[in-house]
């Protein structure tokens, strides 16, 4: 029970993230008077982010020093209904972000827009395909919103973050050196795209010999100095390698910090609180709207109420759908009846990789930006026949590198031997002359992944830890096994001296240990139709109108893209909504 209640708010925001940020830009600008809640610390580019600290590779790579820790905040894990789950006490397949920036702090920049088909994919398949290829047990789904209708908001996110890329297809008009199967765009990219590491044009060179279509991976990573529309200054990024898992030193990366935040706590209306972890959304008595959520105020021991009329859950994925589940917003799902919504549709990522190994090349791996890269999206979800390849899904395929840190990022053929001299011999001789050709690839959803309230752990505050029932499906293993394929004739026809692949096979089983990616979906999803879906296609829960929920949470599958993109878009878009629609008169909206 809450020991005190704060002044009420017209808005309260769980989170303050990307969309946590985008939200509370939105409606700060409207005159509403917005408090943000974190559970996290405090993060700013100054001191935070600063040079040499940042790059402490030991702290921030392998002890996750800007990650959610588990002894606050986890939970379980299992492969299927017939196992007692376990907590995940250790980060490993997934890297969920803490404190304010979230794991928009951390991320690599990869900037993505969806296909159109993946926002109708049971109806592209269906009417493509047949409804009979759709194998049992999966539960796809349409979004409820178009790549149309979002293209605007896109646009908007794009230029927000500064994103440096090529267009491939302005207003149907296809463009040399970017990408063919994009969806129609308005304009470019804000910025050119990142100037290409040797790898990256070596692959680009060999996709091209077998007729495929190589364009610049679109990256949150600033090619030139810009300014965006709130203000907020980056500056050309130094290719320090120092992307993934760490803040940005040189103001170079999107992140909440370096597009936004700086100008929103400007606004006089706006404020916000850290370490104040939210235990639970608060409903009036007729379960109709909320009222409020009650939070844990770390600094001094309390349970406070704070009232507000607009309740925005911005928390990551996962945690988002924790909280609706403890909070009541939305019938539970049950596997074994399709009943209910809340946790319904999880699903992840799936990821492989060839390396490629030459003696007679250097690549200067620590020369490295988070999302630099030639990429091809030959074997994209729109351009696969998923009856004769039987399975549905695609992925997009690059090459380039991330960095050369020497922890993390320095690898050896097979073979060679874990410790001792022949390792330093190995790791002397084929640092710098490696390279890697990766795919990244959709996840589909299926009845029997979700996520529901654990039987037996709880966290610290006595609430039922969320309990996640996940596992590889035949479908998405082929998947993967294809591009494996298509990934080793490209890397074969450059004549490595030596070549190992990675890739998930038949018998894989999920394994949280090993990293994989942050791209956990699903759970709360968006759609039109209240027995499928959580939120409506507005973000809105269909339990308590004045509820919206942002995030990746939202995805009824997984693209085969990086998350962030249509996270961003959707928040600008449930904003608008909210700003032109909701304020003007509460209520469900259609």
């Amino acid at each position: 029970m809450a020991t005190r209640t704060d002044p009420k708010k017209d808005v309260v925001i769980l989170g303050l993230g990307w969309t946590g940020s985008i939200l509370g830009m939105e409606l700060a600008q409207e005159g509403l008077e917005i408090l943000a809640l974190e559970r996290g610390e405090d993060r700013n580019t100054v001191p935070d982010f600063q040079y040499p600290g940042v790059i402490d590779e030991l702290k921030y790579g392998i002890r996750y020093g800007f990650m959610q820790k588990p002894t606050k905040m986890t939970l379980t894990v299992r492969h299927n209904t017939e196992q007692t789950a376990l907590p995940y006490r250790h980060l490993g397949s997934f890297l969920p972000g803490d404190g304010v920036g979230g794991a928009g702090i951390h991320w690599n920049g990869h900037t993505w827009r969806t296909q159109d088909v993946e926002l109708r994919l049971k109806s592209y398949v269906e009417e493509t395909f047949g409804a009979d290829i759709i194998p049992e047990g999966m539960q796809i789904q349409d979004w409820g919103v178009t790549q149309e209708e979002l293209e605007p908001y896109y646009d908007r996110l794009e230029y927000m973050m500064g994103i440096s890329g090529k267009a491939g297809n302005i207003n149907g008009e296809i463009q040399e050196g970017g990408n063919p199967f994009e969806a129609p765009r308005a304009r470019d990219y804000p910025n050119p795209p990142l100037d290409n590491t040797y790898d990256a044009e070596l692959f680009a060179d060999a996709a091209r010999k077998f007729g495929y279509h190589p364009f610049p991976r679109p990256a949150a990573n600033a090619s030139r100095a810009y300014t965006n529309e709130y203000g907020m200054q980056l500056g050309p990024c130094n290719y320090c390698g120092f992307c993934e898992r760490f803040g940005c030193l040189n103001y170079s990366k999107a992140s909440p910090q370096t597009c936004i935040l700086d100008a929103l706590k400007q606004k006089p209306n706006f404020s916000y609180k850290t370490h104040a972890e939210v235990l639970k959304i608060e409903k009036a008595a007729d379960g109709k709207t909320a009222t409020g959520v009650t939070y844990f105020d770390e600094k001094t021991g309390d349970e406070v109420f704070q009232p507000a009329d607009l309740v925005l859950v911005c928390t990551y994925s996962l945690n988002n759908v924790h909280l609706l589940l403890l909070s009541g917003i939305g019938q539970p799902y049950d596997p074994a009846t399709g009943e209910g919504v809340v946790g319904r549709n999880y699903s992840y990522q799936m990821t492989g990789g060839t390396a490629l190994f030459f003696k007679d090349k250097n690549f200067n791996p620590f020369i490295g930006t988070g999302s630099v890269g030639m990429s091809i999206d030959d074997f994209s979800i729109s351009q696969i026949d998923f009856a004769e390849e039987g399975f549905i899904g695609g992925s997009y395929i690059t090459g380039g590198h991330t960095g050369g840190r020497p922890i993390q990022q320095l690898s050896t053929p097979p073979g060679t031997p874990s410790w001792g001299q022949g390792w330093k011999e190995a790791a002397g001789q084929w640092y710098a002359s490696k390279m890697s050709i990766g795919s990244h690839g959709s996840n589909m959803s299926y009845r029997d992944c979700y996520l529901d309230l654990d039987p037996t752990y709880t966290d610290r505050h006595g609430r039922p830890l969320m309990r996640m029932t996940f596992n590889w499906k035949d479908n998405d293993i082929k998947m993967t096994q294809f591009m494996k394929g298509k990934i080793e004739e490209v890397a074969k026809s450059m004549n490595p001296d030596k070549m190992a692949s990675g890739f998930k096979h038949d018998g894989s089983q999920y394994d949280v240990r090993p990293y994989q990616s942050t791209h956990n979906v699903g759970g709360a999803i968006m759609g039109t139709d209240p027995k499928t879906s959580v939120i409506n296609r507005y973000l809105q829960s269909w339990d308590c109108h004045n509820v919206f929920v942002m995030g990746a949470s939202a995805y009824p599958q997984n693209t085969q893209y990086n998350p962030t993109g249509p996270l961003g878009a959707l928040a600008y878009w449930a904003a608008d909504a909210i700003r032109k629609d909701y304020l003007k008169n509460p209520r469900p909206l259609m």
